[in-house]
């Protein structure tokens, strides 16, 4: 589609869009993203023309917005079942690992400072720490240079223990 008529196309429905969308997800943030990603899709698409551009618009942004929630629910189930986990874990956790906190505790806090890694990060941690693989292999399966799998598992275990070591007043770390 020509980006003149993208930009009519916006101009003429833009607002409405807004309206339905954030009428769904009830969040401004999420409509904004929802909005743009909805026309970054009709630029994509190189369509000459829509045949009932408003239905169109409004199906995809509905589609979008399911999306959207399937993707999020996913995500919930996911760290639910990895939180779960975590907590079948707590028993080879006999001594706190992170100080201060006793066992289960911190097989929680793990749990929680791993989902709070970026996915790249977190696959690379996973399959070093738990599937004991070297980097070459890790790279090999995620179809990545070695260097860039190490860089991410140190990147990663900087972050963990950053969000895993308490603050100590008077203490930089």
């Amino acid at each position: 589609m020509p980006p003149d008529s993208v930009a009519a196309l916006y101009d003429a429905h833009a607002p409405a869009l807004y309206r339905f969308i954030l009428s769904l997800c009830g969040s401004e943030a999420d409509t904004l993203d929802l909005l743009q990603d909805l026309f970054v899709r009709v630029v994509r698409q190189r369509r000459e023309t829509l045949e009932d551009p408003q239905a169109f618009l409004f199906r995809a942004a509905r589609n979008l917005f399911l999306d959207q929630l399937r993707r999020r629910a996913h995500r919930r189930r996911v760290l639910d079942d990895y939180e779960g986990e975590m907590k079948s874990l707590a028993s080879h956790f006999p001594e706190s690992a992170v100080p201060g906190l006793p066992g289960p505790e911190t097989a929680l806090a793990v749990a929680r400072a791993l989902a709070c890694l970026p996915e790249e990060q977190r696959a690379v941690v996973h399959l070093k720490i738990w599937e004991n693989l070297t980097f070459a292999r890790i790279a090999e399966i995620l179809d990545i240079p070695a260097n860039t799998a190490a860089s991410r598992y140190r990147y990663a275990m900087d972050r963990l223990r950053r969000t895993l070591t308490p603050e100590i007043p008077g203490h930089a770390r």
